[in-house]
């Protein structure tokens, strides 16, 4: 496996506030990896200091070779990074955002028609090609936004929150541009606090509080809950969830939709009690059984006992 990305006690502090606290992982290239959290959760930071945008109160990190604590311009040469508001000139057309990114970024002229033209067939943006960036709907500005982030093939690709408010038919062509981005050879380390979009990455890191609670696979992650879920679909999920979270062999129940996810040592063993529990209380149990664990129960889960620990 050949590194792309260090992390070696990574953190940083704002005043008495530790944003992120001491990340170390490393990322593979070619590889599409998740940093994971809610809102709070370190993840903006991490991909900021990565960038060489803030620089880290303590530990370093390296991107194909370069040391973000000592080198930031050279991390910036290596890079591409679209923040959730990426700087797109809402005066200028989509060809001439492109154009302005190539001229930052030093693309030979030579070479740009053939990357424009593909950024274009991953895209759907040459029909728009002289529309302003400003009138472009929110999924099209955060296509060029990443075709503008692509113009120089970066060796190393860092997403922060690429997907947020965007509507589910432009998310799924975004995740297919990350998929042909990785395809291609290219590292890409995005953020998202959306935990079903995670499950597409090859690897996740879990972050809770600016720590690191967990590192795996997805498939990995979920098969340490495996035979603890049970889904269950009760007359008042909101009262069955807060009994439930009263008994002391259930772990967590958390509210999916109209259903229950109930997190116990062994669902086999225990949810004859916790079900006894929820109709001796006047509960209607409408239907129950086992549940395969989702990252999101991985995560609640993991926090649960992270928080339990501190």
């Amino acid at each position: 496996m050949t590194v792309a990305v260090a992390l070696e006690g990574l953190s940083r502090a704002f005043g008495a506030v530790r944003a992120v606290d001491d990340l170390s992982f490393t990322v593979a290239r070619g590889e599409l990896f998740g940093i994971v959290g809610p809102d709070g959760a370190g993840k903006t930071t991490t991909l900021r200091m990565l960038a060489g945008v803030v620089r880290p109160t303590r530990g370093d990190a390296r991107i194909a070779g370069a040391s973000v604590a000592r080198d930031p311009e050279g991390v910036k040469r290596r890079i591409a990074y679209m923040s959730q508001r990426f700087g797109l000139y809402a005066d200028l057309t989509v060809r001439e955002n492109l154009d302005f990114y190539a001229d930052l970024f030093g693309v030979p002229p030579a070479e740009r028609p053939a990357r424009l033209a593909r950024l274009y067939a991953f895209s759907g943006l040459a029909p728009f090609e002289r529309r302003l960036a400003g009138q472009l709907s929110g999924g099209m500005k955060q296509k060029l936004g990443l075709s503008c982030a692509l113009i120089h093939h970066p060796e190393v690709m860092l997403l922060d929150e690429p997907t947020f408010g965007v509507d589910p038919v432009s998310r799924r062509d975004l995740w297919l541009i990350v998929h042909e981005m990785v395809a291609g050879g290219m590292t890409v380390l995005l953020s998202t606090a959306y935990l079903d979009e995670a499950e597409r990455c090859d690897r996740v890191a879990l972050l809770h509080q600016g720590r690191l609670v967990a590192l795996d696979t997805p498939a990995a992650l979920q098969a340490r809950l495996a035979g603890r879920i049970q889904s269950v679909r009760a007359a008042d999920p909101r009262r069955a969830r807060d009994l439930l979270r009263t008994l002391p062999l259930v772990r967590d129940a958390a509210l999916f939709g109209d259903r229950l996810h109930v997190s116990l040592a062994d669902a086999a063993r225990d949810w004859p009690a916790a079900r006894a529990a929820l109709l001796g209380a006047g509960i209607a149990i409408l239907a129950d059984e086992p549940a395969e664990p989702s990252l999101e129960d991985v995560f609640i889960d993991l926090t649960r006992a992270d928080g339990a620990a501190a």
